[in-house]
């Protein structure tokens, strides 16, 4: 009885603490995780700065998805059998932490993920927007306009990885899935931005690994990471976005850029085989070109905007190989969503989504893989999201002996996510 007493002490107390927190739980240039979030990119540059001490905010995010997905192919290679019915909820931990005036921790730790029952790190970052804990006015007028990150962190690839589901962070995402080329990576390395009038400009470097080690030394170098573009809100009704992004690493034992999301893909066990588990096949649905030790990756992203008219589309390519290949093969990637946010305070909307992909794949084929997405969500609260999703994906041009030889998978999924 004692020891339930105490844990009862113990937990009314970390309560305590986060109604505490809770009456202010904004953080200056930092992306709300809620409904306020959406159609941010990177967090935003404050021009006022609040700090005034040490500040906690824990936050997360939960969802549970429907799944009603029939998938097909050839008969070449036997299909797991899948039926309709819910899977493992997901759930994320975040900590931000404001630490001086302009200098903010992250941190995401996945509590439950389709690969990893068990809670594990994402990763997390220190992000620096003013250099007054140095000495106050240290270089003021510079860090107006620069931003500097450094972590084991999400690289800033491309503007596709601002709207993507991470794990249980679906808030930001109209749909379900996320691409079929899902460019996603962490890796150690920092990032400088600068922004002015609209004007956006990034260079970073990271050591190109996704599993941190010492070993094998000469076999990794660094990658680069840059971004330019324009982001401007034209005028009361419309805004334009803009960017271009480049990934390049000339040397790595194993480049993760389309295959680093350990949370997985919220199609579950689509176009697998009789041997298939919802963890160790938990990339279902996605396509990972093989570039594995040598790759430089292009993406061109345009957002606009009008009232509650917007569109934002994906144009990528990918060039690279695998040690035991001599040539470089390319991948190209295109995808357009267009979404129409109607009601009080945009609290509805429906959309669609194309996504198409053209490789030359690692078994000599050229292959094709298209996907169309139907989507309509409601928001319940700026934290409570419902969707419901319809998909339909197509495979063209693998080998008659593949799993993938005239496959298909298509139907419904309903999704509901919590984000605080």
């Amino acid at each position: 009885m004692r020891k339930y007493v105490k844990h009862g002490l113990l937990a009314a107390a970390f309560l305590a603490g986060l109604m505490g927190y809770s009456q202010n739980r904004q953080l200056d240039n930092f992306r709300s995780p809620d409904k306020n979030g959406i159609n941010v990119f990177e967090s935003p540059k404050d021009t006022m700065l609040t700090f005034d001490g040490v500040k906690v905010r824990v936050g997360g995010s939960s969802t549970l998805q429907f799944q009603a997905l029939d998938h097909e192919n050839s008969g070449a290679v036997d299909l797991i059998e899948i039926g309709d019915n819910f899977n493992l909820a997901t759930a994320n931990l975040d900590l931000d932490v404001a630490l001086a005036k302009g200098v903010r921790m992250h941190l995401r730790t996945y509590l439950s993920s389709r690969h990893h029952p068990e809670p594990y790190v994402k990763g997390g970052y220190l992000q620096v927007d003013n250099f007054d804990f140095i000495s106050p006015g240290f270089l003021e007028e510079a860090m107006k306009y620069l931003t500097i990150k450094v972590g084991h962190m999400e690289n800033n690839y491309g503007d596709a990885h601002f709207r993507r589901s991470d794990n249980s962070q679906a808030i930001y995402n109209p749909f379900v899935g996320n691409l079929i080329m899902d460019a996603f990576t962490t890796e150690v390395g920092g990032e400088v931005y600068f922004r002015k009038n609209g004007f956006i400009g990034m260079f970073g470097l990271s050591n190109g690994k996704l599993n941190q080690a010492v070993t094998n030394p000469d076999q990794t170098g660094a990658s680069i990471l840059a971004k330019l573009g324009y982001d401007k809100q034209l005028n009361d009704d419309f805004r334009l976005r803009l960017t271009g992004s480049l990934y390049s690493t000339g040397k790595s034992s194993r480049v993760y850029l389309y295959g680093a999301d350990r949370a997985g893909s919220r199609y579950y066990l689509v176009m697998e085989n009789t041997e298939a588990s919802a963890t160790s096949n938990f990339r279902s649905g996605r396509y990972d070109p093989g570039m594995r030790n040598e790759i430089t990756a292009f993406m061109i992203n345009p957002f606009l905007k009008y009232k509650g008219l917007e569109f934002f589309g994906t144009f990528e390519t990918a060039k690279g190989k695998a040690d035991a290949e001599t040539d470089k093969r390319t991948a190209t990637q295109l995808a357009g969503e267009l979404i129409y946010r109607f009601g009080n305070n945009e609290n509805f909307y429906i959309g669609g989504r194309y996504n198409t992909v053209d490789s030359e794949d690692p078994s000599g084929s050229d292959i094709t893989i298209n996907r169309t997405q139907l989507g309509f969500g409601a928001f319940l609260t700026k934290n409570i999201l419902t969707k419901l999703e319809y998909v339909n994906q197509t495979y063209d041009g693998y080998d008659t002996t593949s799993i993938f030889h005239d496959g298909k998978f298509n139907g419904v999924l309903l999704e509901a996510v919590i984000s605080f």
